[in-house]
């Protein structure tokens, strides 16, 4: 059995936009509100065990502000995290968040060699575009077959609905896929779509526990910026090409 397809998240795996995005974004936000709070990146840290802008935004509720309260929290929330993704965009128009290393390399490579793309997030749809948008050209959306973001599935991350819906889009089967994640609800949820799943960490991931991963890594790796191994077997590659993958692939799947 091949090789068809590679599904992709999106905030840590492709480019690092926790700290210069999304943090960057809800301090923005707040800010433009006349809200007296301030995520420092200690905070923002904890707070992305919760997948989500908006329950992140009530969690930070229960643990950070007890005191709050307000007559429409549902409403209100919404209001905050639709401020924060107008502002997220413009950082991306502004070029604020590259994509991470390895990543417009290999993808290019990808579409060389005829393999299906698709993206499995729980950011919303313009996060993603705008982040695509504005590293690879606006073209690149047209590179992903299916683009699953957003509220349009039960349960985000870690549950597997949102990696099921795009294998669902795709009519594929998990077994001829390979999924890319970059934290602990990520494998799960990925797993439990019945992926095999290969990880780069970054700075809020890289003690994170990846049970199950076929390897895990610090990034993807280009011709002068090695990768480092994580966790795996010793191999002679430098960076994650299709060859990597199908060596990957033909081990593990």
């Amino acid at each position: 059995m091949a090789l068809e397809a590679l599904i992709f998240d999106v905030d840590g795996t492709l480019a690092n936009t926790e700290r210069d995005g999304h943090l960057k974004a809800f301090n923005l936000a707040f800010k433009e509100l006349g809200l007296d709070w301030h995520w420092s990146n200690e905070v923002y840290h904890e707070l992305l065990n919760v997948t989500g802008g908006q329950l992140r935004i009530k969690y930070y509720f229960k643990k950070h502000n007890l005191m709050f309260e307000h007559q429409y929290l549902d409403d209100f929330v919404a209001s905050i995290h639709q401020l924060k993704t107008k502002i997220y965009v413009r950082l991306m128009e502004e070029g604020a968040v590259p994509l991470r290393i390895g990543v417009k390399r290999f993808l290019n490579e990808v579409r060389q060699a005829n393999l299906r793309l698709a993206i499995a997030t729980t950011t919303t749809s313009a996060n993603v575009d705008a982040l695509i948008a504005n590293t690879l050209g606006a073209e690149a959306l047209d590179w992903f077959e299916v683009i699953g973001a957003g509220n349009i599935v039960p349960k985000l991350k870690p549950a597997g609905d949102i990696y099921t819906y795009v294998l669902k889009k795709m009519n594929l089967d998990p077994i001829k896929c390979l999924a890319f994640e970059d934290s602990h609800n990520g494998i799960i949820s990925a797993t439990q779509a019945g992926l095999k799943t290969i990880i780069t960490v970054n700075e809020y991931t890289d003690k994170h526990e990846f049970d199950g991963a076929l390897v895990v890594l610090d990034h993807l790796g280009d011709k002068d910026k090695p990768f480092s191994l994580i966790k795996g077997n010793t191999t002679n590659a430098t960076c994650v090409d299709v060859a990597y993958l199908r060596e990957l692939y033909a081990t593990y799947c």
